[in-house]
């Protein structure tokens, strides 16, 4: 019998000043048998980093590890063409590259321990491609992922590169580091 995903809502209000967007999100999200919750809180940050892209409304998660084929969050138009791929984690070379083929923007969003060896390795091979690449501070995506609760009321603010996470009873600051930016050419 195959395990099921574990079901989370989020309502989330965004204050985003680094582009002048600030609305309020419903999120429902299946956390996958065999996703960590800091993956999925990693998946959620990227999707509010994203918000404010122009057609953000046709915003999705896919079925993420579930589907290889897809990233974990894309805008599919209307046309069915793909205007934006995201990937979380540390994603292959080939990958990228089928991404940066199939989607107007690719970005990645690391967020693990072992991020900087990933990225130390993929690097050079990754400058060749029209891709931004964002690394999350693991102990921070930690720190949020610990006060994970089903249903949640989250509060986030960026500006610069971090965002202040806020539920009712905390506020954590998740901070991140540009490994390369494709998104301004």
């Amino acid at each position: 019998m195959a395990l099921k995903p574990t079901i989370y809502k989020f309502n989330i209000s965004i204050s985003d000043f680094n582009h002048d967007y600030y609305d309020s999100v419903s999120l429902t999200i299946a956390l996958h048998p065999s996703e960590t919750h800091e993956r999925m809180m990693a998946r959620v940050l990227a999707y509010c980093l994203n918000l404010y892209k122009d057609s953000a409304s046709l915003m999705t998660f896919t079925k993420g590890l579930s589907a290889i084929e897809e990233p974990d969050i894309w805008i599919k138009e209307l046309d069915d063409q793909i205007s934006l791929w995201v990937d979380v984690g540390e994603p292959s070379f080939d990958r990228i590259k089928k991404s940066c083929r199939l989607a107007k923007q690719s970005y990645v969003y690391s967020f693990n321990s072992k991020s900087a060896v990933w990225w130390k390795q993929i690097q050079s091979q990754f400058q060749t491609l029209p891709v931004t690449v964002v690394s999350f501070d693991w102990d921070k995506i930690q720190n949020i992922s610990k006060k994970l609760s089903r249903t949640m009321e989250l509060s986030i603010s960026i500006n610069d590169e971090s965002a202040f996470v806020a539920t009712q009873d905390t506020q954590d600051e998740v901070t991140w580091h540009v490994l390369q930016d494709y998104s301004n050419n």
